[in-house]
């Protein structure tokens, strides 16, 4: 038999009518019948094959159905797995910002001037000469607020030399604000809560060098000044910094602004901590607030 010719024959089997009845047993009569073709049958079959398939696989893709797959990751595996990759992004920055920070100090107890920050590198193609700065209002804004409050400041802050005693060191206010919780080394809390204004900026209490000006997850956004006779003050929780890693300040310079960042603050206000040779001391005794 030719090619063609087989060809027409599965065609026409295909399209041949078939009968299907429904007789009733006892008395023979008909209580259903159905006209199909052979055609029409392998087209619906397909079609429910198609849609129960279809269905499964987005049973699976978007119902907690897919769970049940072998090797598939539950959601509390999913949630351990993103939160691991998020301490370990934390513990990243955590290292750089302490190599940031060692690399800093070792410059200032060198006599060196500390790096602002790390040298470009080979592949970046950037022309800063074409950068321009404009001043925002908050930033104007904040300008005349630091220069209103600084006018009559005289010489209050000036930085006493490595021999002169905390004693007779005269510390500037850092914020204008009420203490809400002193300091306790039996609870370890090394410095003292202020509560101020919204937006209050947050000043030197000393000329010194800025050795930490970063965020963490405990605190917030965070600065330390490095200060002569080995003291070091500290000021946690800001809502914004002012000042880079490496820059000098004079005391009552505008560093940051008051916040309530970091996991461990429990609402606005600035956490201040002073340190002298690596040990901590209530600021109270030498700041009146």
């Amino acid at each position: 038999m030719p090619e063609n010719q087989e060809k027409k024959t599965v065609f026409r089997k295909l399209k041949n009518t078939y009968r299907f009845v429904f007789y009733n047993d006892s008395n023979f009569e008909e209580v259903w019948q159905m006209r199909v073709t052979l055609l029409n049958f392998l087209s619906v079959f397909g079609f429910i094959f198609l849609l129960l398939v279809g269905g499964s696989i987005a049973l699976v893709m978007f119902t907690p159905m897919r769970e049940w797959v072998p090797g598939y990751p539950t959601q509390a595996m999913h949630n351990q797995l993103v939160a691991n990759v998020m301490r370990m992004d934390s513990l990243e920055y955590e290292l750089q910002t302490r190599d940031k920070y060692f690399r800093a100090m070792n410059a200032f107890i060198s006599g060196r001037e500390p790096k602002l920050t790390e040298p470009p590198s080979d592949s970046t193609n950037t022309d800063y000469s074409q950068i321009t700065f404009t001043r925002s209002e908050q930033d104007s804004l904040l300008r005349k607020q630091v220069e209103e409050e600084e006018q009559f400041n005289f010489a209050t802050g000036s930085s006493p030399s490595k021999e002169t005693s905390i004693l007779k060191t005269h510390f500037f206010k850092p914020i204008n604000g009420v203490v809400t919780n002193h300091f306790n080394m039996k609870e370890n809390h090394f410095g003292i809560d202020l509560v101020a204004k919204p937006n209050e900026v947050v000043k030197a209490v000393l000329d010194g060098t800025v050795v930490i000006s970063t965020w963490t997850i405990e605190t917030g956004y965070i600065i330390e000044i490095q200060h002569n006779a080995n003291l070091l003050s500290v000021y946690k929780h800001n809502a914004n910094l002012l000042k880079k890693s490496g820059e000098q300040v004079k005391a009552g310079d505008a560093i940051a602004i008051i916040g309530n960042s970091g996991d461990l603050s429990t609402g606005p206000h600035l956490h201040f901590e002073i340190w002298q040779n690596g040990k901590p001391v209530n600021p109270e005794d030498f700041i009146v607030f």
